[in-house]
């Protein structure tokens, strides 16, 4: 765990976010979950994704400040090709000094 963050002075060295997610619309059934976590795993990104009783998505996302946005972009406007996203809400937003995750898992 931060391997990274002891090399200091590079210009890849960011703050790390945490933020949690869900987002509502047409987002079960449709390869949302598995979508979320290969784009995550693109961006370098862990956490998790689950599908929730009242048929939302929602999970968590740790990594780099500029990867979790991109990441947040990505499920207020993109999802998986079948999706149609009509919110998604972020709560619990807070700079962590190390991930909490080992990498981005899909919850059953």
């Amino acid at each position: 765990v931060g391997a990274a963050a002891e090399e200091g002075g590079t210009a890849m060295e960011e703050e790390l976010l945490s933020v949690d997610y869900e987002v509502s619309g047409r987002v079960q059934g449709v390869f949302f979950r598995k979508y979320t976590q290969g784009e995550a795993k693109r961006l370098g990104l862990v956490g998790w994704v689950q599908n929730t009783s009242h048929g939302t998505v929602k999970g968590q996302i740790q990594g780099p400040t500029t990867r979790v946005r991109e990441l947040q972009e990505w499920l207020r406007k993109v999802g998986s090709p079948q999706s149609r996203i009509s919110q998604a809400e972020f709560s619990n937003e807070k700079k962590i000094v190390a991930l909490e995750h080992k990498d981005f898992q899909i919850v059953k």
